[in-house]
């Protein structure tokens, strides 16, 4: 008697790999696509086979971060979480493992860097001003 196949449980968890989030990045430009769409705006020496770019994509739809739709033989894949969301998680979890949970240690350290034009400071200066603004009043 055949035993029933158990389905793939969902990968939990809250970061994406850095070959994750070079796939999410297109799909968020994109909208959706396919694994061929995808892998046409990485960059050319990227150079990765196809199956390789299913893989991953699949993965992203086993942790929950895309979704999938079937389209005739191809798939298409969604985006399940917006990208000003994932930049916040990635930040509020980087404050916390990297900066010991101290928001103004990791923006210190972003200042502090001497990469920064002035042009950067004052977007800063201005960003902050306005938030201000915007909590009290």
């Amino acid at each position: 008697m055949a035993t029933p196949r158990l389905m793939r449980k969902k990968k939990t968890t809250n970061l994406l790999t850095e070959v994750e989030l070079e796939f999410m990045n297109e799909l968020w430009a994109l909208g959706q696509g396919t694994v061929r769409e995808v892998l046409d705006r990485l960059p050319p020496d990227r150079n990765l086979a196809y199956t390789s770019g299913a893989t991953i994509l699949r993965i992203l739809d086993e942790k929950g971060f895309v979704e999938s739709e079937k389209n005739g033989k191809s798939l298409i894949y969604r985006p399940l979480l917006e990208k000003d969301r994932y930049q916040s998680r990635s930040l509020q979890n980087l404050s916390r493992t990297l900066f010991d949970d101290t928001p103004a240690t990791l923006v210190a350290r972003l200042v502090d860097d001497e990469g920064l034009t002035e042009d950067d400071l004052e977007e800063i200066r201005a960003l902050v001003e306005r938030r201000l603004q915007n909590d009290s009043g």
